[in-house]
């Protein structure tokens, strides 16, 4: 299994680029974003991978973070949804988009994704809603990333660009797991904890959790 890999980028097409890796290229299709945020052809770059194995094919995906695979993976799990959906999904909304949208139980935003039909985009956020929390929760650097298999890379390189977590990823996850604490399900603490920090971007722990609880609080 092949978890990561760092090498030269060769040629880019609209859903994949090659990646020279020691002499030997591989295919790796990617998201339109991320695509679109990695460096020049000729540079070099850096990729979380996931390789699908089928009878007669075999294609390897590239992330640029942890969350962004492990969304990847959840997503091509639900009945309906393959690769080029999961990419469409990705693509348009970003792994922290997906993170909120499912959390929120919002389908329509879901829904905007190339490919992906108002019951598609439905069974994914139920499917996928109470998944949401401990994705969140993920950090999802390459410097932060431990146990991955890696393929074997080039001497020495440059810093590889790469995307940074959300700002309050660690707060979030703190807030989640107090809200857990205290008795709230992982699906209705993810919900509160996703909307106070789309209201509030760099709101701190303490802050989120205040803010989870008043939208947590009985209605009338």
């Amino acid at each position: 299994m092949i978890g990561k890999i760092t090498g030269r980028i060769e040629y880019r097409a609209l859903d994949h680029l090659l990646i020279d890796v020691r002499g030997v290229g591989y295919l790796v299709y990617c998201s339109e974003r991320t695509l679109a945020a990695l460096p020049a052809v000729g540079e070099v770059t850096a990729l979380y991978t996931d390789l699908v194995v089928r009878e007669d094919l075999m294609q390897l995906f590239g992330f640029q973070t942890l969350v962004e695979k492990e969304w990847h993976r959840l997503l091509t799990s639900v009945q309906g949804i393959g690769t080029k959906a999961s990419l469409a999904i990705l693509g348009a909304l970003g792994p922290d988009g997906v993170s909120r949208a499912i959390a929120l139980g919002d389908w329509n935003a879901v829904k905007v994704a190339k490919g992906v039909g108002p019951k598609i985009a439905q069974r994914v956020v139920l499917d996928l809603k109470d998944k949401a929390p401990s994705v969140m929760a993920m950090s999802g650097t390459l410097v932060e990333a431990q146990g991955e298999v890696e393929a074997e890379v080039l001497e020495p390189i440059t810093p590889v660009k790469r995307a940074a977590p959300a700002p309050n990823a660690s707060a979030q996850a703190e807030a989640m797991s107090a809200l857990g604490n205290l008795g709230y399900s992982p699906g209705d603490a993810a919900a509160a904890v996703a909307q106070a920090a789309g209201d509030a971007p760099d709101a701190e722990t303490p802050a989120l959790i205040r803010g989870a609880l008043k939208l947590l609080a009985p209605k009338g």
